[in-house]
This record gives C-alpha cells, structure tokens and sequence, in this order.
C-alpha cells in the first residue's frame, strides 16, 4: 500500500481567469486624440468664415495623459479670451468623454483673426 502525501500548497497552481473585457490593453494614437481635439475646437468656436481653416491640433499622450496645443483662426471682433476659453473646456470634455484620457493643459493658438463684415460699417481705411 502506498500513501498519499499531499501537497501543502495545495492542487496544482493554475493561472487565474481574467474576464475578456479586463485582458490586454489599449493603445490610441496621438493622431487620434488630435482629430477629436481638432473637432471639439470645431464645435465650440461655431460656424466661421468661408476662407477660414478648420481647426488642428497637436497632441503629446503619456500613459492616460494628452496635453493639447489646438490651432485655430477666429473671426474679429469678438471677445478672444472667453471663445479660447470655450475651446480648452470643450477639448477637455470631448477628450475625456470619447477617449477616456486626463486633460491637464490644452493651449489655445490663434493663429489669424477674420474682420467680419458689419452693416454700417466702413471697411478698411477711410479718408
């Protein structure tokens, strides 16, 4: 007759199982990120001048991290401060939303300001 010893770890040790929604991870570009915050920018500066191009951004991601330098033109007159305003909290919120990422920084670049037309107004110079 033989005896049984048992192990005093216990059976044989087996990897636990990890859900599939909990394995590998995820990896979104900064080319991504960048046209999402390009787009939110879009959205938040409204409908622009004809000739005006739509706003880019440029995006370093570390880890869930993305500070964000989006660039953009504007019409003229407004108030400058409050439109890039608006533009750092819908960037932040959009990026966050879809793409699940912290947003510390979003730097605004006004790249150009397009004098809108007013009625009676003169344009240009005046004599």
């Amino acid at each position: 007759m033989t005896a049984v010893t048992e192990d005093p770890e216990g059976p044989a040790a087996t990897p636990p199982v990890v859900p599939a929604g909990e394995r590998g991870a995820d990896r979104i570009a900064d080319r991504v990120v960048a046209k999402i915050a390009g787009q939110a920018a879009g959205e938040a500066i409204g409908p622009t001048a004809p000739d005006t191009v739509p706003p880019h951004a440029t995006v370093a991601v570390h880890q869930h991290t993305a500070r964000i330098h989006v660039h953009l033109e504007l019409d003229y007159p407004c108030d400058i401060g409050a439109r890039c305003a608006q533009v750092r909290r819908q960037v932040t919120e959009r990026v966050g939303a879809l793409v699940g990422m912290d947003v510390p920084e979003v730097a605004v670049h006004v790249e150009r300001l397009h004098l809108t037309p007013t009625h009676g107004v003169a344009q240009g110079r005046t004599r």
